[in-house]
């Protein structure tokens, strides 16, 4: 990835309390240096297997442990995720994304996994799964079967992270992608903001993401979708003009990565979207659910995005990598 690394704390709050309008035209300008700003990529989630976690996550439904009511499911059938995968591209998505609700995922699944993600890629679709920790010769039997993403969030900054999850640590998270990024499959991760963080939590969150030896492809910036029975249940909602900080600033620390504007925007307006696409988000779930959270429909997806102009991303659009991308961005921004 382009970009500068090692990013200090203290530039990227800077960065991140800027006027808002000297913050979002350094973030479109960047923007506009390393991808077309009117296309957005379509992906669509799937769970493949839901419910009955053994991890704590504060903000989860599928937490067998966090009071959750929802009853744990069967991984289910290759061939029900081919059809569905199927329908999401004939629907425009181009990227599916199929999550399990594990821990870690037992070996014994390995096989229905890996035709899971063979099937997809047969359909010209790009591949992403996010399954939990994995171990060596897991990641190897992904990367076999041909997965082009593995999803695998840090969730919040290593500050915080305790007040929401016990049972997995911050560099277990950070263990895992490791192994994904050495094994030469794409790395998709990001956070979630709105959980009672404070500002500086949010940036370091993405200081860390900025500052791995490559910065993820995708980074997905969610907003908490309080879920009832889990202990985010009644957290105070996060003021929208700070998410749009936090997209800015993704967009800025990590200028060629996909950044996903993820769980959340059943509770945007059309108004703040299109601020968060001007902000940088350039990817985006599509279908009426994620995991277990509301997303909204396709056909109001669809609505927006012709009102804004925007066009759905080709499969296997990367963002591109330029050598000066100070002058390359001011170029841009100038020819406009």
């Amino acid at each position: 990835m382009a970009g500068q690394q090692n990013w200090t704390v203290e530039e990227a709050r800077e960065i991140y309390n800027k006027p808002l309008m000297h913050l979002l035209y350094e973030a479109q300008t960047v923007h506009r240096a390393h991808f077309d700003p009117n296309q957005v990529q379509r992906s669509k989630l799937l769970s493949i297997k839901t419910g009955g976690c053994a991890e704590d996550c504060a903000y989860c439904s599928q937490s067998a442990r966090n009071g959750s009511k929802l009853p744990a499911s069967k991984l289910i059938e290759v061939e029900r995720v081919i059809a569905q995968a199927k329908k999401a591209k004939e629907g425009g998505a181009t990227r599916y994304c199929m999550g399990a609700a594990w821990s870690s995922p037992k070996d014994r699944d390995m096989d229905v996994l890996t035709a899971m993600v063979e099937g997809v890629k047969e359909l010209g679709m790009e591949t992403c799964m996010t399954l939990g920790m994995l171990e060596d010769n897991q990641v190897a039997r992904l990367k076999d079967a041909g997965l082009d993403y593995y999803n695998h969030n840090i969730d919040t900054s290593e500050r915080y992270y305790k007040e929401i999850i016990t049972t997995r640590s911050f560099d277990e998270r950070l263990a895992t992608l490791t192994r994904v990024r050495e094994a030469g499959i794409k790395v998709c991760s990001g956070g979630i903001v709105g959980m009672g963080e404070q500002m500086m939590d949010r940036v370091e969150m993405l200081v860390t993401l900025a500052n791995l030896p490559e910065a993820p492809d995708s980074v997905p910036v969610n907003m908490l979708m309080p879920q009832p029975d889990t202990p985010l249940a009644n957290v105070e909602k996060l003021d929208p003009i700070e998410f749009v900080r936090t997209v800015a600033l993704a967009r800025i620390l990590m200028p060629t990565s996909h950044v996903r504007l993820s769980a959340g925007r059943t509770d945007m307006s059309d108004e703040l979207q299109a601020m968060c696409f001007f902000a940088g988000a350039n990817s985006i779930f599509v279908g009426d659910t994620l995991l277990t959270a509301d997303n909204p429909e396709e056909d109001k997806d669809a609505i927006l995005f012709a009102k804004l102009g925007l066009e759905t991303m080709e499969a296997f659009t990367e963002g591109r990598v330029c050598k000066n991308e100070a002058a390359d961005a001011a170029a841009a921004t100038a020819a406009e």
